[in-house]
């Protein structure tokens, strides 16, 4: 069980009086509802079993850094950057992190509901064995993302760049913007199972 001292709860602006740059920090059990740390700097921290609702995290960067267990809804990403850091069993929902950056990001187990990453980079970014429903991937930039063991539901797609997407290792149910995806690599069959989709998104009457 956390001690006393991982289970503070941070209300407001946590951070306002702290410093922006938090260096090998453990939160453990830690609750960060409603928290503020807009363009902080995490390096080497690692989050267990934290709290993240509604938290502001806009603009933050987080380097070589651990969430385990981590929940939260609401969690603000906005034009963050995740580089050589693991997501691993957490559950999240209504993540807007839109305009954010990931590079070696491996997202392991749980689920996110609501994933936001409209216009983001992405490169070098793995899913494995997760369940992501309605995951906003329109106009990203894309340079090695994939998807294996993974359940994507509603995920949408459109004026990316998407040659270094692979979606073979995923299930995709009712995905949205299927014509978008010049370069991405689908099975075989993926494009069978999808076939009616594609047609009906290019206007293409297909005859019994």
């Amino acid at each position: 069980m956390p001690s006393a001292a991982d289970r503070t709860v941070f209300r407001d602006a946590v951070f306002a009086t702290r410093d922006l740059h938090q260096d090998a920090v453990r939160f453990e059990g830690t609750d960060f509802t409603g928290a503020h740390a807009e363009g902080a700097s995490f390096l080497e921290c690692t989050l267990v079993g934290a709290t993240l609702d509604e938290v502001h995290l806009a603009g933050s960067r987080w380097s070589e850094c651990e969430w385990e267990r981590v929940h939260g809804v609401g969690v603000g990403l906005v034009e963050a950057s995740l580089v050589e850091t693991t997501i691993d069993g957490c559950r999240l929902a209504a993540v807007s992190a839109w305009g954010s950056t990931w590079r070696d990001v491996t997202v392991v187990g749980g689920k996110v509901d609501f994933l936001n990453l409209r216009g983001a980079r992405l490169k070098d970014v793995a899913f494995v064995d997760c369940v992501v429903v309605e995951l906003d991937l329109q106009e990203a930039v894309v340079d090695g993302l994939t998807f294996e063991g993974c359940t994507l539901q509603q995920p949408s797609f459109g004026r990316g760049t998407y040659a270094g997407l692979d979606l073979s290792g995923a299930s995709l149910r009712s995905p949205v913007g299927l014509a978008g995806l010049k370069g991405a690599t689908l099975s075989r069959s993926q494009v069978i199972d999808l076939a009616d989709a594609f047609a009906a998104e290019l206007g293409i009457v297909v005859a019994d």
